[in-house]
């Protein structure tokens, strides 16, 4: 099993969003209060819960069960920038606090244990002092191993060495869908109606069975009901370059300005690590102040941080940090002084890395190094075309293949395709169009539209659907073998086979193949905008010589928006045409 976990003290602040909330509305303690989001209850007060108020309750049935009930709004800047005063007094007389998340810190229990002499005078010396200095209760629990020393503070248990499976084998699976940020409702259910119930039995199926059948994330909540820690202590000391500075000059003395600075600081901190192939999960902060106080912080997150992650937890700490010079100096907040209270040097460090592989995903659709680049890029020319300069395809319903196609303008919400519902989430386009709008975009790529199965469409072209869609028709003859033009009847056949094709009054090219009509009734109910035609695919060959295919390729490509170089470099040609009103025209091409 290798080394055991480390002994860690953990100290729990119960219902902090509620606490943080109540105390920056400026509402009393005696108060039922709840912090709502989504019109369900996040937290609750004790008050509250004594009156029937519950976690995960509708807010009209919180309110009914208590009408005075305060409904307070979540935040999560609030709830950080708060808990620092708690995370400042536990530091007073325990170093190397690490901020898990707002309400919960965990530090390694073996230099205070021993600087007090015990687990339950350490424990008792630290309620103390933290409701002393903060007025804030809390909870601790010392165990082996984060994760047991966690649901010790929730019942305010003193875990003995070597006992923590025994500590947790009674408890509940449900505990493993405590943390904020994982879900694991899914894995919960199916462990419950396997009979898993507890953490006990969960832990009592061996690993190799779990890894094979439950998936990655159930081995790890496997290793936490065994009471094992889901990063081994035995890493390695996070090199010394594995960390990036900046000098601030002129000093920051605001929130905003401090923000900003953070931002380049730590999109470097990310191109350091991954560059190594590393991403960090315990982000070390660090910063001088003009008058020479060094100030540290470490933030530790379940996941992976990604870089807007990395400048969240330095804004809120940038934040607290001001915030607490102008309380100790009796100053309103706003702006610190220059003179003394300024930071000079702001310092991110990866305290604790893991390996990157898993993170290296694709551009477009999940987030990774290159996507991040991408989105600033695009953002960066969205500021000097305006909101409608840069549009993401997304390919939606629709008979024709020019209206399956909508331009959705970057960074607006982009409604789920036909195609992602077909084929999951993820797997839709996500290709954006630079300039001008929908009608002026001149064509639309699409490819893999019908890789998966999409929802039914009478009348829909049937696959493959053309991979160019024009944005305006271009002219097309076709004739028979006897030179007769090819017409459609009112029965929507074709008059005759066709033998050759003239694209915009060029030279006739021979058709070396053709499918359908497919018929279309288009708004047939609307007299004004409805109107009915054909389709058709047809192959055009190049036996004529690349001389006589100009004309194709020169019409297509004007219309397509290129030069029409795809098209002279294939010997064929194939295109889809639309026959309205007697008329044919070229509406898209196939690669």
């Amino acid at each position: 099993m290798g080394e055991p976990p480390p002994r860690i003290l953990a100290l729990w602040c119960p219902d902090w969003p509620v606490v943080a909330a109540v105390a920056a509305a400026g509402v009393g303690r005696h108060r039922p209060a709840a912090v709502v989001v989504a019109n369900r209850v996040l937290a609750c007060s004790a008050v509250a819960r004594a009156q029937g108020v519950r976690r995960g309750l509708r807010r009209r049935e919180a309110q009914a069960r208590c009408p005075e009930l305060v409904v307070l709004g979540a935040d999560s800047e609030r709830d950080a920038r708060l808990f620092e005063q708690v995370a400042v007094a536990v530091e007073e007389l325990a170093p190397g606090v690490e901020v898990v998340r707002p309400g919960l810190i965990a530090l390694l229990a073996q230099g205070p244990v021993g600087y007090f002499g015990g687990t339950r005078p350490v424990a008792e010396r630290l309620i103390d002092h933290v409701a002393g200095r903060t007025g804030v209760e809390c909870q601790i629990g010392i165990a082996d191993g984060l994760f047991a020393a966690t649901l010790a503070a929730h019942r305010g248990v003193l875990v003995e060495p070597g006992r923590v499976e025994e500590f947790l084998a009674p408890l509940s699976v449900d505990e493993l869908d405590r943390e904020p940020g994982v879900d694991r409702a899914e894995l919960i259910d199916l462990l419950r109606r396997l009979g898993l119930r507890s953490l006990g039995a969960f832990a009592r199926l061996p690993a190799s069975d779990v890894a094979s059948r439950f998936g990655a994330d159930a081995v790890l909540a496997h290793r936490l009901s065994r009471g094992l820690d889901p990063r081994p202590p035995a890493r390695r000391r996070p090199p010394e370059e594995l960390a990036v500075a900046l000098e601030l000059d002129p000093p920051v003395t605001r929130v905003d300005a401090a923000a900003f600075a953070s931002r380049a600081l730590a999109e470097r901190l990310h191109r350091l690590l991954a560059g190594h192939g590393l991403a960090c999960t315990r982000l070390g902060i660090q910063a001088r102040t003009l008058d020479g106080v060094e100030l540290s912080r470490v933030w530790r997150c379940a996941e992976p941080l990604t870089p807007a992650g990395t400048v969240d937890r330095v804004r809120w700490q940038l934040e607290a940090w001001l915030t607490r010079e102008l309380i100790r100096r009796g100053e309103p907040v706003g702006e610190v002084g220059a003179e003394s209270g300024g930071i000079g040097l702001l310092r991110l460090s990866g305290e604790e890395v893991v390996t990157a592989g898993a993170l290296q995903l694709g551009l477009w659709g999940d987030v990774g190094a290159a996507d991040e680049r991408a989105g600033r890029a695009l953002v960066r020319v969205q500021a000097l075309l305006g909101p409608e300069g840069v549009f993401t395809a997304v390919l939606g319903g629709g008979r024709d293949p020019a209206e399956r196609a909508r331009l959705v303008p970057w960074g607006d919400e982009r409604p789920a395709s036909d195609v992602e519902l077909a084929m999951g989430p993820g797997m839709g386009l996500g290709v954006p169009t630079v300039g001008g709008s929908a009608s002026a975009a001149g064509t639309v790529r699409a490819r893999g539209s019908d890789a998966g199965e999409l929802p039914p469409w009478p009348g829909r072209l049937p696959a493959p659907s053309p991979t160019t869609v024009l944005a305006r028709p271009v002219p097309i003859e076709l004739w028979d073998s006897s030179g007769n033009p090819v017409r459609v009847t009112d029965r929507y056949l074709l008059t005759s086979a066709p033998a050759s094709a003239a694209v915009d009054g060029g030279r006739p090219v021979p058709v070396h193949g053709w499918a359908g009509p497919w018929p279309l009734d288009q708004r047939w109910w609307d007299t004004t905008a409805g109107w009915r035609g054909s389709r058709l695919q047809v192959l055009l060959g190049g036996s004529a010589g690349i001389g006589e295919g100009v004309a194709v390729d020169s019409a297509v490509g004007r219309a397509a928006g290129h030069g029409g170089a795809r098209v002279a470099e294939s010997a064929d040609a194939a295109l889809l045409l639309f026959c309205r009103d007697g008329r044919w025209s070229v509406a898209g091409l196939y690669d």
